[in-house]
């Protein structure tokens, strides 16, 4: 319809067109095209809309097959679905005479399937739980489908698995009690898995090269212990790993099948203990090295004059390499003088090597005093941090304040460590100083009393 308005509206154009173009056309002439062009026009649009309805008509008897073929499927697919419901009724109805039949039949077998999965539930546990899964490694997968048997009406177990079950736990019966070398998978330190030579102690404790090794049931994996025990016990497993067969060997065993282990490897060494000393902790540590260096020099000092002098007394000849030989010397040097003044003289020695024999004793008694007051300073300072932990945190936790109050204490135990011994060796040193001077004091007045004699004899 549009196309024929635009058409009428060149038609009505054109004319005019046409005149400004030449002057001397016919108007009639122009009219008889413009009606022709019309006409055609017309006959056109009539084709192109018989062909469209045409089209529409085959449309329409397409659709209208294909609903009669749609209905027809749905009819077929109802009939269908009536014979499907029919025959589920009837399967059920079957099922459910086959399931009374069977629990018939069943009977007490019944009771007696649910006392296997009950046992094999608990068995399962502690075949995860030990360590002998190490060495035995399909036994839960086992456990795991027999009790799936067990509990299933549809699926039952099997003469073969029953007799496993108890195979099974003969097995473990027998492995608790046994001494076993094989290799297996071992989780280290940094997460990597080794497969090692192991020794399994019953269902104890399990070792490799000397080291403890834990089973963890959730991975089902031996783990290397993050930190070993003591040397003591470390020595007898490496010793116990590399024993040969039927060999007689000394083994630290934990009957609770690691938890005192764990217990023992949380309890802190003598490094550990140092740290938690801190900086008190090693000052302490210092100058207890520091009088011990003193006091081992003084007892080595003192030792080779003691020999020394020992040397000298067997001799009259005076020797200025020894305290005795010096005081004898000082008599050669004085012996015409006067009784009065030789004692002068003879003391005045002793005096000057008094402070040869005593050094460092009075620093050896300061560090003997000082070191338990530097224990109790650390341990004030250590309460004092408890008591800061527990007003931010509170007291809910008591190991928060037990751990707090060993490490306050770790001070004084090293300030008692370092004195106690210092007090002792300074008793020693001391005791050999003052021996040594009373040497000196009786050899110098036996002296006098002999130069006395002899001139009383000689008067």
């Amino acid at each position: 319809m549009m196309r024929r308005m635009w058409m009428v509206i060149v038609l009505l154009l054109l004319p005019l067109t046409v005149q400004a173009q030449s002057g001397d056309g016919s108007r009639e002439t122009q009219l008889r095209e413009l009606l022709q062009l019309v006409e055609q026009g017309m006959v056109q649009d009539a084709r192109e809309q018989r062909e469209r309805i045409n089209r529409f008509i085959e449309q329409r008897n397409e659709q209208d097959q294909m609903l009669e073929q749609r209905q027809a499927r749905l009819a077929e697919l109802e009939a269908q679905t009536e014979t499907l419901e029919g025959r589920f009724e009837t399967n059920e109805t079957e099922i459910a005479e086959l399931e009374t039949r069977l629990d018939d039949r069943l009977g007490t077998l019944k009771e007696l399937f649910g006392v296997l999965q009950q046992t094999a539930s608990d068995f399962k546990g502690v075949v995860a739980a030990s360590p002998t899964s190490s060495q035995y490694t399909d036994r839960v997968d086992f456990l795991e489908s027999l009790i799936d048997k067990a509990g299933s009406s549809s699926r039952l177990p099997s003469i073969g698995e029953l007799e496993r079950l108890w195979y099974e736990m003969q097995q473990e019966m027998v492995a608790s009690g046994e001494v076993a070398r094989y290799p297996a998978n071992v989780v280290a330190d940094n997460g990597e898995t080794n497969e090692q030579s192991v020794v399994r102690v019953g269902t104890f404790n399990v070792v490799s090269d000397g080291q403890y090794l834990r089973w963890e049931p959730e991975t089902s994996q031996l783990v290397q212990l993050p930190r070993q025990p003591g040397a003591r016990y470390t020595a007898q497993a490496e010793d116990f790993s590399q024993a040969s067969a039927g060999e007689l060997s000394d083994f630290w065993v934990d009957p609770s099948g690691g938890s005192l282990l764990s217990l023992l490897i949380q309890a802190p060494e003598l490094k550990d203990r140092i740290n938690q000393g801190g900086v008190i902790g090693y000052i302490i540590i210092g100058i207890g090295a520091f009088a011990l260096l003193l006091a081992l020099e003084r007892l080595i000092s003192l030792g080779l004059l003691t020999m020394k002098v020992q040397r000298q007394a067997r001799t009259d000849q005076a020797s200025p390499k020894n305290p005795l030989g010096r005081v004898m010397q000082t008599y050669q040097d004085h012996r015409n003088k006067d009784t009065e003044t030789l004692e002068l003289k003879l003391g005045e020695s002793i005096a000057r090597e008094t402070p040869k024999l005593t050094r460092f004793l009075p620093l050896l008694k300061i560090i003997a005093v000082v070191a338990p007051l530097l224990g109790l300073l650390g341990t004030v300072t250590g309460m004092i941090n408890t008591f800061q932990a527990i007003t931010l945190f509170g007291t809910g936790d008591p190991k928060l304040m037990a751990g707090g109050i060993s490490q306050a204490l770790v001070t004084t135990v090293m300030g008692l460590a370092v004195a106690i011994p210092t007090v002792l060796l300074h008793t020693v040193v001391s005791g050999r100083s003052k021996r040594l001077l009373q040497i000196l004091e009786e050899r110098s007045i036996g002296i006098i009393a002999r130069r006395d004699e002899q001139q009383g004899q000689t008067a």
